[in-house]
């Protein structure tokens, strides 16, 4: 894996962190969506599932006060197998707990300077068939609104 050196100290975008998250998702055998609204009201920003149906979600955070006026990423943990957060690499870092997974990219690509951890508990039978369920039916909405349908004028799933 290549690592990430910062090209300079401007913070990017976090279009851009997602972009380099999902890639090296993908090269670890994830498939992974953006923006995914979970039943307790919040949206996930980077949610993924592997081969044998378990959830990684990641949160990302452009700046330091995107995180300080946002802590509600504890609430995201009934919704997940793995949690990691995905920062650019001049996020100020001692800044995050040390106690979940941590991501830092550059867009193009991420380092893993904590692996994700594990959720305090495991997902519920019911949970993971209805996050399976809603992560499926967004992917193949969102796959036919833009290669075969961009102007269908439907709102997508609820």
């Amino acid at each position: 894996m290549t690592t990430v050196v910062p090209q300079d100290d401007a913070p990017i975008d976090a279009a851009r962190i997602c972009r380099g998250i999902m890639r090296t998702l993908d090269r670890q055998g994830w498939r992974s969506l953006t923006e995914i609204s979970l039943a307790n009201g919040r949206r996930a920003d980077v949610m993924a599932i592997d081969e044998s149906g378990r959830f990684l979600i990641v949160e990302v955070k452009s700046s330091p006060a995107d995180y300080l006026s946002d802590r509600k990423w504890t609430e995201y943990l009934d919704y997940c197998d793995l949690f990691a957060f995905a920062v650019g690499p001049s996020f100020p870092v001692a800044l995050l707990p040390e106690t979940v997974g941590l991501f830092v990219t550059d867009g193009y690509d991420s380092h893993p300077l904590r692996p994700p951890v594990a959720a305090p508990a495991p997902l519920a039978p019911a949970r993971r068939r209805q996050l399976l369920i809603r992560f499926a039916r967004l992917g193949a909405d969102r796959v036919r609104r833009g290669l075969l349908d961009p102007d269908d004028g439907l709102d997508g799933l609820a």
